[in-house]
């Protein structure tokens, strides 16, 4: 018995040896297999439209991408081919075995099935999305697009020129979209369509002084072409500009006008035919949480109710201090940035190196592009960075800090940076997720009041304060599009926090009217991050700390929140 026993465990160890070997081999197999289908997905998806593909990657060629078509794409209405599409590529993604795949791996397939069922879900309501919203449309984002498109060499430039001429067909599909939402009784509130009018009429107004002109000669400046290839270069965009992009404004500005009093609803989705249902999607999109409304309402208010006990507290000191915000020493932007990132020091990890360039809104253009963006390199161009300040909303010292804090370090430009010194699958920097980005960028803003040359309780009541204000914006977004809210019931909710410039308030009103869900990204994602650090905190005792809970967040990267939850604290 004895020996046989011993026979039969000398049997048994070699089969599991050569079990386990075999697993892992399998293991390794469909690692493979996963990885070739994300690369693959990723050349596709970048390489459908040009100014995607040239923001995304610096040398295509060197992902095997080569002629790729120039074209801006096109706006589509086709539900039915949208769902089909993304339920094939759902199921294409189930044909991996999940269990088979690494830790990475597993939360990249995680990460994409979560977008395409949220792209599954939201398709069949195609109609209801808005390609012209106020501040974040193609009408105001694509001019900055094309002004920041790098010209690396000659054929950058040819390409960008080609796609100048791709404007009034991409523009007409949208024409084309925007009547199809009139007929289906979805078009936008006539005073959006109105605000959108007088942008596109400022954007033509400028002429000659236009961006698109300045821009494109500086560009070409720092090409080494001879002087009459540049030349030439030069008279080819003043021709496209007014031949083209000039005339697809117009258009543009025809069709609003033409349909301009066509909606039939001036107030929250909740009003349109499956408008709450709609809204709820949008509010999973635009956060990453898988709260419902109501309870992200709650989740707002207890927050909002943290932050007054916090100003409470701070308010008597503050006030006999008597500091004064606007007292902050004026500096230069690159010497407020440089401060901001020594100040990650013991806190955050520390960053890759970067370089990075400070812009300027157009003045004529101020009242229609955001108070600052940080444009996102292209991956494999990481550390050259570009962030845009907006002039006309910057009242004043404090606000340019934070405001840099939210787009430079520890915010947009710190996270982007170091998610891609960790070499991501390619895949995951093309899988949008605002909530984390913007929630991250919100959450740096905050801690930034910390490290303004502030009293310490001056800077937890101001940042409290911005909290609090942030807050109120995100109810108003829920109570507007989910409760109904009309105007007056806005102007009512306002002044019962002491907010009573009626024309501010309509102001928001009708800015959360056009773009449902946009503040929700900010305030809520900064919110989940607040609760995510509690329960790091419980969970990790001792052992927690800033710079550790920072450090799994970064590396995790964009992610919604569930899965972020798991990733980072262990569960994953």
């Amino acid at each position: 018995m004895s020996k046989k026993r011993s026979l039969l465990i000398l049997l048994i160890i070699p089969f599991v040896l050569f079990s386990g070997l075999l697993l892992k081999s399998l293991n390794q197999n469909e690692n493979k297999r996963f990885e070739k289908y994300t690369f693959e997905l990723f050349c596709q998806e970048a390489a459908s439209n040009t100014i995607s593909l040239h923001y995304t990657l610096k040398d295509p060629g060197s992902y095997g991408i080569e002629n790729a078509p120039v074209s801006l794409g096109t706006v589509s209405t086709d539900t039915d081919s949208m769902c089909a599409s993304v339920e094939n590529a759902l199921a294409l993604l189930h044909s991996y075995d999940r269990k088979k795949l690494s830790s990475q791996n597993g939360l990249t397939y995680d990460i994409l099935e979560h977008h395409l069922s949220s792209l599954l879900n939201e398709a069949k309501y195609a109609l209801y999305e808005e390609p012209l919203s106020p501040l974040t449309g193609t009408q105001s984002q694509l001019p900055v697009l094309l002004s920041e498109y790098r010209f690396y060499n000659a054929d950058d430039c040819q390409d960008y020129l080609t796609l100048l001429t791709k404007i009034p067909e991409y523009f007409h599909s949208i024409i084309e979209f925007e009547y199809a939402k009139s007929e289906a009784g979805l078009f936008m509130a006539s005073y959006n369509a109105e605000k959108l009018i007088e942008e596109c009429k400022a954007f033509i107004q400028m002429g000659e002084k236009n961006y698109l002109y300045s821009s494109f000669e500086e560009r070409l400046a720092e090409l080494d072409l001879p002087e009459k290839d540049k030349a030439a270069f030069a008279e080819q965009n003043h021709i496209n500009i007014e031949s083209c992009v000039f005339p697809a404004y117009q258009e543009l500005i025809d069709a609003l006008t033409a349909l301009q009093n066509t909606g039939k609803n001036s107030c929250g989705l909740c009003y349109l035919p499956k408008g709450a249902e709609y809204y709820e999607l949008i509010v999973k999109s635009q956060t990453g949480s898988s709260r419902t409304v109501p309870e992200l309402q709650a989740l707002t208010f207890s927050q909002m109710s943290e932050d007054a006990a916090k100003i409470q507290e701070n308010l008597a000191s503050v006030s006999r201090n008597k500091t004064d915000a606007s007292l902050i020493p004026a500096s230069e932007p690159e010497k407020i940035l440089s401060d901001l990132e020594s100040g990650l020091n013991g806190t955050f990890p520390a960053p890759p190196e970067a370089d990075i360039q400070i812009k300027y809104v157009q003045e004529s253009m101020e009242d229609y592009l955001s108070p600052a963006f940080y444009m996102i390199p292209a991956i494999d161009d990481a550390e050259n960075n570009v962030i845009y300040i907006n002039n006309g909303h910057m009242p004043d010292n404090l606000t340019l800090f934070t405001t840099l804090a939210h787009e430079g370090y520890p915010g947009h430009l710190y996270q982007t940076t170091y998610y891609s010194a960790t070499s991501p699958d390619p895949l995951r920097t093309l899988l949008n997720f605002g909530g984390y980005t913007e929630g991250w960028a919100t959450y740096s803003e905050m801690m930034s009041y910390y490290l303004a040359p502030l009293p310490k309780e001056q800077a937890a009541l101001m940042q409290h304060n911005s909290s609090v204000i942030l807050g109120l914006y995100a109810l108003a977004d829920m109570g507007i599009h989910y409760d109904g809210w009309t105007l007056l019931d806005t102007v009512a909710f306002f002044r019962d926090y002491g907010i009573t410039d009626t024309d501010t308030i309509e102001e928001i009103y009708n800015l959360i009217i056009g773009d449902p869900g946009n503040y929700l990204k900010y305030y809520i994602g900064y919110v989940e991050f607040l609760e995510l650090k509690k329960e790091a905190v419980k969970k990790w005792g001792d052992n927690f700390s800033q710079e550790k809970f920072h450090k799994k967040v970064l590396e995790t990267g964009p992610a919604p929140f569930d899965i972020l939850r798991r990733y980072v604290l262990g569960t994953g």
